[in-house]
């Protein structure tokens, strides 16, 4: 099988300098690169930024252990594809129903920021990732960086693809693109995305993931 995941990459010298920066610093943080969790074969994949400080950097699972996590999870059980309404550790007994969550860089970045080099060099684990996809799959964008680095890896312009909240695209008929803002603390908070716009994104992603 095609790599969508090297717990020992260090391909990026800015992020594998910080992560070793924070480790020292927080010893039992996971402090490498968070693997994709959920079912391999599933056909609702979700991809977001990148690990968060305390989060899925301090826990080693995608948006657990932190505020984004939160409402992310609440929805996943909601809308029947995750098992609890809450994620806090990689060895809870949670586990997602027909459904992944990845990352489009999967090393903690600082400032939450990764640079353009970074996106791009990770890109290659979510093109294998994507391609590995079950056909008819239902793709999750949660914020812009995560579309544009979709559309980056299956080697599509980026004009053609316009990021919006709710947006639908469909890619040749293999899989459909749904977007969302990121359930980020700022994002919540400001009232950019609110709880009930993420549960009509959901409440989409369920009716596509029937229908499909």
């Amino acid at each position: 099988m095609t790599d969508i995941f090297d717990i020992e990459c260090r391909r990026c010298p800015r992020l594998a300098e910080f992560l070793d920066e924070v480790s020292a610093k927080n010893p039992g943080y996971h402090c490498r690169p968070v693997a994709p969790f959920g079912d391999p074969q599933a056909r609702f994949l979700i991809v977001g930024l990148a690990p968060g400080m305390h989060g899925a950097n301090r826990t080693g699972r995608p948006f657990t252990g932190d505020h984004a996590g939160i409402l992310l999870y609440q929805m996943l059980h909601d809308f029947g594809f995750g098992t609890g309404a809450r994620s806090v550790s990689a060895d809870d007994p949670l586990r997602l129903v027909n459904t992944r969550i990845t990352n489009a860089v999967k090393c903690l970045p600082p400032e939450n920021r990764p640079i353009a080099a970074e996106i791009n060099t990770c890109n290659t684990y979510l093109a294998n990732e994507i391609t590995g996809l079950p056909e008819q799959s239902i793709v999750l964008a949660l914020g812009g960086i995560a579309h544009r680095a979709i559309i980056r890896a299956i080697g599509r312009r980026q004009v053609d693809y316009k990021f919006a909240h709710a947006a639908e695209h469909t890619i040749d008929g293999h899989f459909l693109l749904l977007d969302s803002y990121h359930c980020s603390r700022y994002n919540t908070n400001t009232g950019r995305l609110t709880p009930a716009m993420f549960r009509d994104v959901f409440r989409r992603a369920r009716e596509l993931v029937a229908g499909s």
